[in-house]
């Protein structure tokens, strides 16, 4: 018949460092007792834990997503590349491009099957979206893994025909381990807009976004699209695309994402602030110098950081609001035509008269 341990016994195994026997039946209280939970538990033992030293907390850190490989490593055999596509690792980042996608999808920074997402997994690989599809409803089975001159080599969707453009950034610049292309709505408007985006107005869009760039209009998907949008891209992570988009990178894909959201808000705030009619109020290029060394602290580049602070607060010809001109052709105006005035005084009388006739 098995032995049963009650407390007390748990107790005293406790104390001579035993355990209980082979097939032994605990009953609850000495479960308790042998878990630590019970409170009666052996004074020697309690003392024991009360004097033992906190263990040390592990230091306070940021969460950091960059996918890292090692140089010269990238699977080359049809068996190797599947083996790789398929791994832990990779099917985390395809997760998370899902998880992106829909994010974009919800802040309505895409539309239809717009936009696109890329993560470069080793010296010439990368992971990317697949061509139309709604970002909204992607799954990790979706994704496609192509190498830096847009050959697939895994995945059973056709890649996006804009991984190009991603990867004209990525050949051009190291840092740039992830891209996401969309079209927030707010940003676009000043990219199909003949405006520029302000500066010095916002701290936050000067630190994570620094100097916006503008990559001038190339069809889309094309070679020269892609080195447009790399050469700007080359020193800017937040790049307007005109009469298209936007495109950011980052050093992994959630920073990119960031990015894109920095840039929306900070576009939708300048036009809101616009509409109101006062006028924008900058901080100074001083002002602006401390802010990008802030960025450059955090590891982040800036083209702006040798210029002068007479030379860093730039859009000043941004005119905020609309201004409506008087017709006499004065600064600009549009200058009234003589017979179109003539005809609306003749149809106007021809009112007054008969409202007055009845």
């Amino acid at each position: 018949m098995p032995k049963v341990i009650t407390a007390q016994e748990a107790e005293e195994l406790l104390r001579k460092g035993e355990q209980p026997p082979a097939g032994a039946i605990l009953t609850p209280s000495a479960r308790d007792v042998l878990s630590g939970n019970r409170a009666t538990a052996p004074k020697g033992m309690a003392a024991q834990k009360a004097s033992a030293a906190p263990k040390a907390s592990a230091a306070p850190s940021t969460p950091d997503y960059e996918f890292k490989w090692k140089p010269g490593t990238d699977p080359k055999s049809p068996a190797d590349i599947e083996k790789f596509f398929h791994s832990p690792a990779i099917q985390m980042l395809k997760e998370r491009m899902c998880d992106i996608g829909r994010r974009l999808w919800v802040r309505e920074y895409t539309d239809g099957n717009g936009g696109n997402i890329t993560i470069r997994v080793g010296d010439n690989l990368a992971l990317c979206t697949p061509t139309l599809i709604c970002k909204g409803f992607m799954k990790p089975e979706d994704m496609c893994l192509v190498d830096l001159d847009g050959k697939q080599l895994a995945g059973t969707r056709v890649r996006t025909s804009e991984a190009m453009t991603h990867f004209g950034i990525m050949k051009r610049q190291p840092a740039a381990k992830s891209c996401v292309h969309a079209h927030p709505p707010h940003a676009t408007a000043f990219a199909i807009s003949n405006v520029d985006i302000p500066s010095c107005l916002i701290p936050e869009a000067e630190v994570f976004l620094g100097k916006i760039g503008v990559a001038t209009y190339k069809t889309p998907g094309t070679k020269e699209n892609a080195d447009e949008v790399g050469e700007v891209g080359k020193v800017h992570q937040a790049v307007l695309m005109e009469n298209h988009g936007v495109i950011c990178w980052g050093k992994d894909v959630e920073d990119a994402y960031w990015k894109m959201e920095n840039i929306d808000s900070y576009c939708r705030t300048v036009g809101f602030a616009a509409s109101l009619g006062g006028g924008l109020h900058r901080f100074t290029g001083g002002q602006a110098k401390e802010l990008i060394a802030i960025r450059n602290k955090l590891g982040m580049t800036d083209p702006r950081s040798n210029l002068k602070e007479c030379e860093l607060c730039d859009s000043a010809d941004f005119r905020p609001a609309v201004t409506c001109l008087p017709g006499d052709g004065s600064e600009g105006g549009v200058k009234a035509d003589p017979s179109v005035e003539t005809l609306v005084q003749q149809i106007t009388d021809q009112m007054m008269k008969q409202l007055g006739g009845k």
